[in-house]
């Protein structure tokens, strides 16, 4: 009997998955350089990984996320350029975070030209909490002006220099918000887009220093 998928589960056999992909030699990536084919190649195969011991939901195109139940998705990324995208939902989530949880596979892609095969070296594999994936700057900054007795006009301020996507309106709804509920830091890199980009290289510095960013490998 396949056990149900826990958020504890995922981590745990991240960590097994990781290490033993490291040492799998494959063909079907062999001389790509295109790293959403790699990407997809590594999250069908973490998920077939699971689905031999444990039961749970595939996500889909309306969810948009890998483990929609447990609220995680799957990002993976290549040492060279440590960055993804995502869906753009609102300006919030660069405040108040994603909305869901990250697990994020770093690799070193090695070919090996004699035998046509390429080995993902998984380098780090870093679990993130969700109230950890606002961006760093933009909630350091939030937090530095509520300590320093900032008001609504401040935080609005911030949102100009920062070029936040939002109107008017918007921009006084989110620093009210602010104002009652103060944003934890971030630790994302997140830049404007019709998509956001991430870029994780302070998540993979960070990983096991600070509460909500688990190192795995």
């Amino acid at each position: 009997m396949k056990e149900i998928l826990t958020i504890e589960a995922v981590q745990k056999e991240a960590s097994k998955f990781a290490k033993q992909e490291s040492k799998h030699e494959v063909k079907s990536i062999f001389g790509s350089t295109d790293g959403k084919a790699v990407g997809t190649y590594l999250e069908h195969k973490f998920q077939n990984f699971l689905q031999n011991s444990y039961t749970f939901d595939t996500g889909n195109s309306a969810s948009g996320i890998d483990f929609p139940s447990l609220e995680i998705d799957i990002k993976v990324t290549s040492i060279k350029q440590p960055q993804s995208s995502c869906p753009f939902r609102s300006a919030r989530q660069k405040i108040y975070g994603l909305g869901y949880n990250l697990l994020v596979f770093v690799y070193e892609k090695i070919d090996n030209n004699s035998k046509k095969t390429a080995r993902l070296n998984i380098l780090h594999t870093v679990y993130v909490d969700k109230k950890r994936t606002a961006d760093f700057q933009l909630t350091t900054q939030i937090n530095s002006i509520l300590e320093n007795q900032g008001n609504k006009d401040d935080l609005i301020a911030l949102f100009n220099d920062k070029n936040l996507p939002v109107d008017e309106i918007e921009a006084s709804n989110l620093a009210d918000e602010i104002l009652r509920n103060k944003p934890e830091i971030g630790y994302l890199t997140i830049s404007n887009a019709l998509q956001w980009r991430l870029q994780y290289g302070r998540i993979i510095e960070k990983a096991g220093e600070v509460n909500g960013i688990n190192k795995l490998v």
